[in-house]
């Protein structure tokens, strides 16, 4: 007698393939509603809502990517593209059925991220840690600038020093080695390390406790510290952080390796890379970004970069991302936030960007991932060099400007660091299941495979 898939038969599948069904129905009933609205307004809507979403982001291109009377211009371009839009469906009197169409749309967007979730899979998409013992000798290092004031605001070093860890606070007005700070710590006899800060110095701190194999303990005070958000820390109150010192379990994650020097969260080469460079960037950050993207992405003052992924060529890319293990949503347009599901499996996540025009942009706005001017990819070894032949990269390494000699080789240690955390984390959610229609439509008419009778 043959056997069925399991696809069909358990209760979360059949409830999967429910929402699955329901998320096609959805799907499918906006586009009648918008091809069968009176007068043709379905049409009007379907082929208005395109025009103004590509020169949208046509007009966003051009504010980005120039200068002076063009930029206002796809400034101007970018607003009035979706007004005009939702103009021409007030006066042509098919709002209604616009409306109808985008709440049909959201159902089917629901429906169909409910179905791809998979309740028995979501412990696999969470690292899970094991019991830790309570650290005897706790040296954490603190920057009391880090964050705009955390430290402070939060009271960490009395909460830290009440928990029994040696507090090192760091002097901003000094150039302080925190390297060997942690080195100096560890001879004394650390059993932990510890840094309230960002991620650049989280990184510093963190290679020095993985070469001597000792815990490491993430104080999330820095500005986005996106290391502490993916460890699922509480990044809204930097104490909790502390609670791992009492009440820890250890989790064994990855380290990443930057021509030698450590990271925790990314490397950029190319345009993010060079913003970050110029001396203007601390003080006025998204004032530095839009004045130098024109010279960057038009090919000017930004030298574009070569990438060999694991054997795979990227030539010229505007903007390469390696981090340390993939983003669950690679898209650099896309709403949700920008996070790493696990940080330890392995592998290094690449994202490069070409774009050569505003079509390109229009369709990177449009398709996403799927777009030609965005290669995503996982690799073991990354080498980066200079499409001109120059002999230096400008590197952003967690958000710290440095530069390096090329070749840049970015590689993973797979397991190196042992991360103390608390056993409440809020942010251990699984991530969002990345949308595809082609598995939606897997779930909801599963195919039902039975094995060639023996002898046949």
């Amino acid at each position: 007698m043959g056997t069925v898939t399991a696809s069909g038969t358990g209760g979360p599948a059949k409830t999967a393939r429910r929402l699955a069904r329901c998320a096609l129905l959805a799907a499918v009933a906006a586009v009648v509603v918008l091809l069968t609205a009176l007068g043709g307004g379905g049409v009007l809507i379907l082929v208005s809502g395109l025009a103004g979403l590509a020169l949208s982001a046509v007009g966003i291109w051009w504010f980005l990517a120039h200068r002076g009377p063009l930029r206002l211009l796809g400034a101007l371009l970018a607003v009035a593209a979706p007004a005009a839009v939702l103009t021409l469906y007030v006066v042509g009197g098919v709002w209604l059925n616009a409306l109808v169409a985008l709440a049909l749309w959201g159902v089917a967007l629901f429906c169909s991220r409910s179905a791809l979730r998979r309740p028995e899979e979501d412990g696999g998409g969470v690292m899970r840690g094991v019991p830790a013992a309570r650290p005897e000798k706790a040296v954490l290092i603190m920057n009391p600038k880090s964050g705009g004031g955390k430290v402070e605001q939060f009271g960490l070093v009395e909460r830290a020093e009440e928990l029994g860890a040696r507090v090192i606070l760091l002097d901003p007005s000094a150039d302080t080695d925190v390297t060997e700070l942690a080195r100096r710590a560890v001879a004394e006899g650390a059993d932990l390390l510890g840094v309230a800060g960002g991620d650049g110095t989280q990184a510093l701190v963190a290679a020095v406790a993985a070469e001597h194999d000792l815990p490491f303990l993430v104080i999330s005070a820095g500005t986005r510290n996106h290391f502490a958000m993916d460890l699922g820390l509480d990044r809204t109150d930097p104490s909790t952080c502390l609670n791992a010192l009492t009440d820890g379990e250890e989790l064994r994650v990855d380290l990443g390796s930057v021509s030698g020097r450590a990271f925790v969260n990314t490397v950029s080469f190319g345009v993010y890379a060079d913003v970050i460079h110029h001396p203007e960037y601390r003080d006025a950050k998204a004032g530095t970004a839009l004045d130098a993207l024109p010279d960057l992405l038009q090919g000017g003052e930004g030298d574009r970069v070569d990438a060999v992924v694991d054997g795979t060529v990227l030539d010229a890319q505007q903007a390469l991302l390696v981090s340390n293990n993939p983003y669950a949503t690679p898209d650099p347009l896309s709403a949700d936030p920008a996070r790493r599901p696990r940080l330890d499996g392995g592998e290094l996540g690449v994202i490069g960007v070409r774009v050569e025009g505003a079509m390109q942009a229009a369709e990177l706005a449009v398709r996403g991932t799927q777009a030609a001017a965005l290669n995503v990819l996982t690799a073991r070894r990354v080498e980066v060099t200079c499409d001109n032949g120059d002999g230096a990269l400008s590197v952003a390494v967690d958000g710290e400007a440095l530069v390096l000699p090329a070749p840049v080789v970015c590689v993973l240690s797979p397991h190196a660091l042992r991360v103390l955390v608390p056993r409440d984390r809020p942010g251990t959610t699984p991530p969002r299941p990345p949308l595809d229609w082609r598995r939606i439509t897997e779930l909801a008419f599963p195919t039902h495979h039975r094995p060639p009778r023996s002898g046949a």
